[in-house]
This record gives structure tokens, C-alpha cells and sequence, in this order.
């Protein structure tokens, strides 16, 4: 395996991480900022997968096929990965009510055109 590839999974977690701040610092609207925050957010998923990727790593359950030594997959990256998922879902969730109850409020999603709540 080249050197080259080794690093993609880390360049494509980087890129994913630069385009959703990218898009965070450049919006116009509450529910762009949260797809770009679940943007930023998936890079973290590919960086922790890529953390516990081995090339010829087998599932971490024992048996006669695969012995206790074998190579194998980190389950806790695993884990990690599907509790940022989880933790991601929810707060997508709650920010996207807040935006709701902003509009509604307000009359506007547009962070710009929001006027401090002291008013």
C-alpha cells in the first residue's frame, strides 16, 4: 500500500472539516449552519474509522479461524463513532427546533437580521 493512500482518509476528514467551517462562517441562514455543522461533524466520523482501520484486521471476536493475537479492529473506535452519530442526530434535532422557534419569534432565520434579545 502506498504512502499516499495511507494519508487519504485523513485529507478527506480534513477537506470535509474545512468546507463545513467554510460554510459555518459564511451563512446567511440558521438551517445552512446546521448542515454545516453535521458536515464538520462527519469528518469526525471518517477521522475515528480511519483511526481504527487495519487492512488486514479481522472482526475483534475470537474463534479457531481468527485466534486471541490476531490482528483486529479497535471495537472502542467503533463505539465512539456510533455514539457521535447518536450525539450528532440530537443535537441536529434541537438546533433545527431552536431555528424553528427562532422564525417563529422573530420572523426571521437570518442571523444577521436578528436583533439582540435585550430589545
Amino acid at each position: 500500500m502506498s504512502s499516499a493512500l495511507s494519508y487519504a482518509p485523513y485529507a478527506v476528514a480534513f477537506w470535509l472539516f474545512v468546507v463545513g467551517g467554510f460554510g459555518i462562517t459564511r451563512s446567511r441562514n440558521l438551517i445552512h449552519c446546521v448542515l454545516c455543522l453535521n458536515v464538520v461533524q462527519s469528518s469526525t466520523y471518517v477521522l475515528l474509522l480511519s483511526i481504527g482501520f487495519h487492512l488486514k484486521a479481522g472482526a475483534p471476536i475470537y474463534s479457531a479461524s481468527n485466534p486471541p493475537g490476531s490482528l483486529a479492529v479497535d471495537p472502542i473506535l467503533h463505539a465512539l463513532t456510533l455514539t457521535d452519530i447518536v450525539v450528532g442526530a440530537t443535537v441536529t434535532a434541537l438546533l433545527l427546533a431552536l431555528a424553528i422557534q427562532i422564525y417563529r419569534r422573530r420572523g426571521t432565520i437570518d442571523p444577521q437580521h436578528l436583533r439582540p434579545m435585550s430589545e
